[in-house]
């Protein structure tokens, strides 16, 4: 019987890999649970007869002398978004190969991303540090004519990867004009999903809302900058999935300070959480969220079944859906 081992931070294990999911691996193979914390990290016993890894979160570091004590490995399922931080060229160089489950991950990011586009279409957030500063006397204080709301408005996009694509399917149920910047996206591409593609500079001035969705490479570093920030329209918002090194937080810090009419709502920072003096925590037309737009809690378990299908279809010789090589990986935040 062929031999699995799921692996990881052992506080996240149980939450991606269920009861459920568990059980339906069991039906499959022989499995084994190693989390990353354990002292036998590389013990052949664990790892020598392995045919397949199912990971998550804090996946161990998958160098020469791991892929050395894993001589049957086939395949890794990674159950979570980027595989930077664990592959190397020796596990590249392998042969193994490798699937994750960033499309599933793609989701929830793109569900939170439309609400918050809605949130500050209507100016939610605006509202609600009136009430809260101010009370009574802030209640209606928002002058309800500066709220560009969902009718014929612009959102703009940076980058149409997966998650950007899926905020475009769920934008579509509203009545705002979509525009976004992606050097990567064809014309007829953009054409069939209803996009306008614009310079980077453009989207910035033309949108209501700004969501950024750019992968961390390093091309894209601090590729958002003051200026940027600074032509945006009057009353507009900021919004940051991606990650927290493609903005130039100084440069943003700047704009927001000169600019209390927008607003930037950042669930991604660079560190993350911002450092204690960081002026995120103070200024007023900001909003912080702690990394929640990726998969939680029982959303998390959507990756495990995503990966279990993959096995699936790559067992029945079934055309594999999230299989990533050296390059693809060189591409994803």
């Amino acid at each position: 019987m062929m031999k699995a081992v799921i692996t990881g931070n052992s506080h996240r294990i149980d939450v991606v890999y269920g009861d459920t999911e568990c059980g339906m691996l069991e039906e499959r193979m022989s499995v084994v649970q190693k989390p990353t914390s354990a002292d036998g990290l590389l013990d052949p016993s664990v790892y020598a007869d392995a045919d397949y890894i199912f990971g998550t979160w804090g996946m161990p570091n998958l160098n020469a002398e791991f892929m050395a004590n894993a001589p049957n490995l086939k395949a890794v399922f990674y159950a979570a978004g980027s595989v930077k931080q664990f592959t190397t060229d020796a596990f590249w160089d392998s042969g193994v190969r490798l699937f994750s489950a960033w499309g599933a991950n793609a989701l929830p990011v793109a569900e939170f991303t439309f609400a918050q586009v809605v949130m500050c279409l209507k100016h939610n957030w605006t509202n609600v540090r009136a009430i809260w500063e101010k009370g009574h006397d802030g209640f209606w204080q928002t002058n309800r004519d500066l709220v560009p709301g969902t009718f014929e408005t612009t959102v703009g996009l940076l980058s149409l990867g997966q998650i950007g694509r899926l905020v475009v399917e769920r934008l579509q149920s509203l009545d705002v004009k979509v525009v976004a910047y992606d050097p990567f996206v064809k014309p007829e591409q953009a054409r069939a999903m209803g996009v306008k593609m614009c310079s980077l500079e453009e989207v910035f001035a033309q949108s209501d809302v700004v969501s950024c969705h750019t992968p961390w490479l390093p091309e894209t570093e601090n590729m958002l900058k003051r200026e940027h920030f600074a032509s945006m329209k009057p009353h507009s918002s900021f919004i940051n999935t991606a990650r927290g090194a493609v903005v130039d937080e100084d440069g943003l810090i700047g704009a927001l300070r000169e600019r209390p009419d927008i607003t930037a709502v950042l669930d991604v920072t660079y560190p993350e959480p911002p450092v204690p003096e960081s002026p995120f925590y103070t200024l007023p037309n900001v909003v912080l969220t702690p990394h929640i737009a990726g998969s939680l809690s029982s959303e998390c378990r959507r990756m495990a079944r995503y990966m279990i299908a993959e096995y699936d279809r790559m067992i029945g010789g079934q055309p594999v859906q999230w299989e990533i090589n050296r390059q693809r990986a060189a591409t994803l935040a």
